[in-house]
């Protein structure tokens, strides 16, 4: 099914890459969906789900406002956590690490890479913050097309961050709760990989 045996597997981001692929073939909808935790300053976590846009030997990366809950977060506490569940597959992989926020140049190209729509509503949302009605946010988006009748310039604070990886661990489901559970940390000299009770 996935090209690459999770027994044998030696690079992580490889068997990861594997399994997306396997996952953006059976999944009914956004299998780069991804439950990512963050934490304030003091150590209280929060959590929602993100698309993941790319996933590389440097890292997971995803979008958002800067000025939203997770960014603020993030720039509070640059550690964070990701967990990828593919329901069809019976299959999690779990990601934790630090982040760091992408260059302008990468938050561009990715922002008009997005739809017309989707750059308008980034720009128009103060994400997080108490809206009055939804009246109120068409209205912002309406008033921003009329502004910008071609290119929608990237707002300053809608960014690119990248969670480098210090452990991935991916559990595959099997009968009767002898789950497969299998660890890669970071080290010095490369990944450490090990299995882990279910």
């Amino acid at each position: 099914m996935d090209g690459i045996d999770m027994e044998e597997a030696a690079d992580p981001i490889a068997l990861f890459g594997a399994w997306m692929k396997a996952a953006e073939a059976s999944e009914p909808n956004d299998a780069t969906a991804v439950a990512l935790a963050t934490a304030t300053r003091d150590g209280m976590p929060s959590v929602r789900m993100v698309l993941m846009k790319r996933a590389d030997q440097l890292g997971f990366r995803f979008y958002t406002n800067a000025e939203s809950e997770k960014g603020v977060e993030l720039a509070e506490n640059p550690q964070a956590a990701m967990c990828f569940h593919w329901k069809s597959l019976r299959r999690q992989v779990r990601v934790s690490g630090s982040v760091s926020e992408q260059s302008a140049e990468e938050a561009d190209e990715y922002f008009q890479s997005r739809s017309r729509l989707s750059q308008l509503a980034a720009a128009a949302s103060e994400q997080s913050r108490v809206l009055a009605s939804r009246e109120v946010l068409e209205a912002r988006v309406k008033a921003l097309e009329s502004e910008f009748p071609g290119e929608i310039p990237r707002p300053e604070y809608w960014k690119g961050y990248l969670l480098r990886p210090e452990r991935i661990e991916f559990w595959k489901n099997g009968a009767g709760r002898m789950h497969d559970r299998i660890l890669f940390s970071r080290t010095a000299g490369g990944w450490r990989k090990e299995r882990l009770y279910p």
